[in-house]
């Protein structure tokens, strides 16, 4: 009876694992096998994929353009994501008191998450691409600047702007996740607290930080993991220019892959970048499986 039912529960499980091995698994074999061959636009159709080896990775770590988009993804990453859980956090400690407007304020704050990447990506285009966006005619209105800022057009600039608009649309999601954490804190341990003539900073730094550990840092990992990945917003706003000041690794496969039709070098790229978020990932199912046995 026992192996019955084990044999039925592996029959559940068999259409979704069949579905990751055909639509997920496959794929990525097929990429790792694709790095260590030499293939491009003259030989993709005749057949001829010569075995290179690590050929691919070298010639990536020989390339200035691909140490400058880890460089990019890594600034972008962490200037985002340190934004983004910063504001998130104390926009949910103000919507986490009660006032009659919080729900609404709240379901308006969650549009810009609602909308598609692309669409946030053609109006911040719009906004900055010009001296006549609305950005720069709103600083030199009131004074904040003398004339106006090539935003995606500086090469100095265009990077932050990118990650401006990044951090505009995931504000509110991390402020929804963190709000979630906040409402299953303990109210007895704040009162206790008031009792002892404890004030806000007290509590914040005592009892709502150390009791929110364990959200912030899923909350971190990730925003770390969705952001690193980025492609969409880049490619829309700057598509990697001007001069690879806004190149990430992915928007770098992509121009290999598809652009410079150098399959192999495109392969070896995402590969790097499937590399670094599976180790990411690891750490983050390791922080999930500690928490839950504490």
């Amino acid at each position: 009876m026992k192996k019955m039912k084990s044999l039925e529960g592996y029959l559940f499980v068999f259409p979704a694992v069949l579905f990751m091995l055909i639509l997920i698994g496959y794929p990525l074999l097929y990429n790792m096998i694709l790095s260590f061959q030499n293939i491009d636009l003259s030989n993709l159709s005749n057949g001829d994929r010569s075995f290179v080896g690590f050929d691919n990775y070298r010639s990536l770590a020989d390339n200035e353009a691909f140490g400058i988009s880890v460089s990019n993804t890594l600034i972008y990453t962490f200037g985002s994501v340190f934004v983004q859980v910063f504001v998130g956090f104390f926009l949910a400690m103000f919507f986490s008191m009660k006032f009659k407007l919080a729900g609404i304020l709240r379901g308006l704050m969650m549009i810009s998450w609602l909308i598609p990447m692309t669409v946030t990506a053609l109006l911040f285009k719009f906004m900055m691409g010009s001296s006549e966006g609305i950005m720069n005619q709103m600083l030199l209105s009131i004074n904040l600047i003398d004339h106006p800022i090539g935003w995606l057009s500086d090469p100095q600039v265009a990077l932050w702007s990118v990650i401006i608009a990044n951090i505009w649309v995931g504000i509110p999601f991390n402020m929804l996740l963190l709000s979630t954490g906040l409402s299953s804190l303990p109210q007895d341990v704040y009162e206790s607290a008031s009792l002892d003539g404890a004030n806000w900073f007290h509590k914040l730094y005592y009892i709502t930080l150390p009791l929110l550990r364990p959200v912030i840092m899923v909350v971190l990992m990730l925003g770390f993991i969705y952001t690193f990945k980025v492609f969409d917003i880049v490619y829309v706003m700057t598509g990697g220019g001007p001069v690879n000041s806004t190149e990430v690794l992915s928007t770098l496969a992509f121009r290999y892959s598809f652009t410079d039709f150098d399959f192999s070098l495109g392969a070896a790229t995402a590969n790097i970048l499937f590399l670094i978020l599976f180790a990411i990932s690891l750490v983050y199912l390791r922080m999930i499986r500690k928490d839950e046995v504490i």
